[in-house]
């Protein structure tokens, strides 16, 4: 065990913050597949948990091997990756993978092993770094708006239209994080505003696109529409259905929840495993359950902005945020929608969830940051080292000062 110990690197807290969710989401997990169990299986679970333990095993290997590569490698990654990640988003989109009539081409399936990837979760991390790389180079520079259009902006928007057709939450948040991302490295206020009204001019031209040419991307828009009109309380869809079983279920819940495995509604509430499982948790384990999952996401957050701060490395810490923070904000996401506080958005629960490439990506973005808070450790200790030196080396000598009496 010490010697597990004494390889693990990096912010001890946010190892301890990732081993507890991927515990604590056995229980849920578990207990919420039983309806795709009764749907697609036997009525067993076991290998849904199973499943699921596959993945986290493979996280958490993930997390290791990346957690080991210095960070600053990253810089060049992400300017070789934003290339292959086009390449992979293109190929996803050729796929026009249809699922009850809706376009559904999020993922891509790997050669020989027969393994579905969603290539948008690995390409919004590859994006982060590579804006996080490009801040650092420009800070402290006088800032030009069209010198900055083609290597900063023009592979943002690129990636975001490759994604939006098939998913619009996923690059909504993307986006939100680009924008939150350059702020935070002093972009150009003003540039800023300018890019979000570019944002939203395209997001208009796109939906009258597909309102005028419903073939090409079919039932996409519709979706969204419905979505927010079911949060409106305009329209009884599939999504009010979904809404109002999520609310009976955090009902039921109560201050202290029925049991681990004694839900309900598991049963009734699709996706109850996966973009619901938040709902599933609070008739199980009440309120406590969910304030505990909170709670540790916000600490989550608090070891970030600690880990940013620490750094000396400018890449370090737009890496941190740019990485970290979409974590935290996809889960609060996720809790938000269902408590009806946000439309249905079909984001999983960070390390909770069940999910394979949710489970990987989130793995993926902890390693890095954990790379970063290696560092950061390494120069605290050696800034505290070269204190006590000097302090032994200011100190007046015993021998010294008796003389000096005598």
């Amino acid at each position: 065990m010490k010697r597990i110990l004494a390889n693990i690197n990096g912010d001890r807290v946010i190892w301890a913050i990732a081993a507890l969710l991927a515990l604590f989401s056995f229980l849920p997990v578990y207990s919420a597949s039983s309806n795709l169990a009764y749907l697609y299986g036997d009525g067993d679970t076991f290998g849904f948990l199973i499943k699921h333990f596959a993945h986290l095993v493979l996280g958490f290997l993930i997390m290791y091997g990346v957690h080991k590569v210095p960070y600053h490698y990253f810089k060049g990654l992400s300017i070789i990756m934003i290339p292959v990640m086009i390449v992979l988003l293109l190929i996803t989109m050729a796929q026009n993978n249809m699922v009850e009539g809706a376009n559904a081409s999020r993922w891509i399936r790997i050669p020989f092993v027969g393994l579905t990837f969603q290539t948008s979760t690995l390409a919004s991390v590859v994006l982060m770094a590579y804006v996080a790389r490009y801040l650092s180079k420009i800070k402290d520079k006088k800032v030009n708006f069209k010198e900055t259009l083609v290597p900063l902006w023009v592979p943002v928007f690129l990636i975001l239209m490759l994604i939006l057709p098939a998913n619009f939450s996923t690059t909504a948040i993307i986006f939100a994080m680009v924008m939150m991302l350059v702020f935070l490295g002093g972009y150009p206020f003003k540039y800023i505003l300018a890019i979000l009204g570019s944002g939203l001019l395209v997001l208009t031209f796109f939906i009258l696109f597909a309102k005028a040419f419903p073939g090409v991307f079919p039932n996409r828009v519709d979706t969204w529409v419905s979505r927010v009109e079911s949060f409106m309380g305009e329209e009884d869809v599939e999504e009010g259905y979904q809404i109002e079983r999520a609310k009976i279920a955090i009902a039921r819940g109560g201050v202290i929840g029925k049991g681990p495995g004694k839900s309900v509604q598991r049963n009734f509430l699709p996706q109850s495993s996966s973009d619901f499982i938040f709902a599933i948790i609070i008739e199980e384990w009440g309120l406590v359950g969910g304030v505990f999952l909170m709670l540790l996401y916000l600490l989550l957050l608090f070891r970030l902005v600690v880990i940013a701060h620490k750094n000396t490395d400018v890449f370090g810490k737009l890496l941190v945020i740019g990485v970290g923070l979409p974590i935290v904000f996809q889960a609060l996401i996720n809790m938000a929608v269902a408590v009806e506080l946000f439309p249905v958005t079909g984001q999983t629960l960070p390390l909770i969830s069940s999910g394979g490439t949710s489970i990987w990506m989130t793995c993926l973005a902890i390693g890095i940051v954990l790379s970063v808070s290696k560092k950061s450790n390494a120069e605290m200790q050696s800034a505290t080292t070269e204190q006590n030196d000097n302090h032994i080396t200011n100190e007046e000598n015993p021998l010294d000062v008796l003389r000096e009496a005598v």
